[in-house]
């Protein structure tokens, strides 16, 4: 552990309280484990809409997947088709521009995955 006590830097953004590095190089995030990030690991994907943070625009959040990085980028792309619009698929979790969580949520069930729908 490094005794360096600074926790956000105007040139790196936030800093690694572990390694002391800028959070985009932290070598020690990879190590961690979702259970780790504060989402849960149940086998169940967690489907919610979010507005916070996205100047009012709202998208469809899929997270608790346990698939590598290459094979969710694939479910993500089949979905983003299914949905007509935009998305990603990023730390875990698929994010799709718009409120879609019924139609995500029958073709994830159709697919063979556990779904419950998050939040309000």
């Amino acid at each position: 552990m490094n005794d360096n006590r600074l926790v956000y830097s105007t040139d790196n953004g936030r800093i690694c309280p572990e390694c002391g590095r800028p959070q985009s190089k932290c070598v020690c995030q990879k190590g961690r484990s979702r259970a780790d990030a504060g989402i849960p690991v149940d086998g169940s994907l967690r489907i919610k809409r979010e507005v916070k943070g996205r100047k009012g625009k709202t998208v469809t959040v899929i997270s608790g997947f346990q698939e590598s990085d290459a094979e969710l980028k694939k479910i993500a792309s089949q979905l983003k088709t299914r949905c007509g619009t935009g998305g990603s698929a990023q730390d875990g979790a698929i994010v799709i521009q718009g409120d879609h969580r019924e139609v995500l949520r029958e073709e994830l069930t159709r697919q063979g995955f556990q779904v419950k729908l998050a939040g309000g």
